[in-house]
């Protein structure tokens, strides 16, 4: 049910990350052919862009901790057999959850800031809010957390059973 629930939400936030990329590409464009043709660049296109960046990083990074797209490296695991493999899986988990988790515990708390502040970037015509790339580094990285202790979850059931249904190389585990 909850890996069910997190590939449906990861694989909506990667076509929010398409749309996002399709329509900067666009802004970048228009950017250019503003300031080529008519010496008149779009207003706040670079506070746009990097808001952007940030924004489609954490939307893409649960799918590539759901689809198993991480780095992967399987140098040893054939060496190690099934349980070597599952505790490198859980090792990597915990890793992951541990550094995602001390960003969620890091942006929680800018994140609600700048929602009550009305915080933004850039000055003149354009103001770019920064709460919507601050909630989605808040939010995304939960996910990724979410990914990550299903991965050890499965891990851990891997090195208990001995059965190598339990986990399987990244690449093979993304498609449900």
């Amino acid at each position: 049910m909850i890996e069910t629930l997190n590939a449906r939400v990861v694989r909506l936030l990667l076509a929010a990350a398409a749309v996002i990329i399709f329509l900067l590409g666009f802004l970048v464009c228009a950017d250019i052919v503003g300031r080529a043709f008519f010496n008149t660049p779009v207003k706040g296109t670079p506070e746009m862009v990097s808001m952007s960046i940030v924004i489609i990083c954490f939307l893409l990074a649960g799918y590539s901790v759901q689809s198993g797209s991480m780095i992967y490296t399987d140098v040893f695991s054939g060496a190690f057999g099934v349980r070597g493999l599952a505790f490198a899986q859980l090792l990597s988990a915990t890793l992951g959850i541990l550094f995602f988790g001390l960003i969620v515990w890091g942006s929680f708390e800018p994140t609600l800031h700048a929602i009550a502040s009305g915080e933004y970037e850039g000055e003149g015509a354009l103001r770019v809010p920064v709460w919507p790339a601050r909630t989605v580094i808040v939010v995304g990285a939960i996910l990724v957390i979410t990914s990550y202790v299903l991965h050890g979850l499965r891990a851990i059931n891997a090195l208990i059973t001995g059965r190598d249904a339990d986990i399987a190389a990244p690449s093979a585990s993304t498609h449900r």
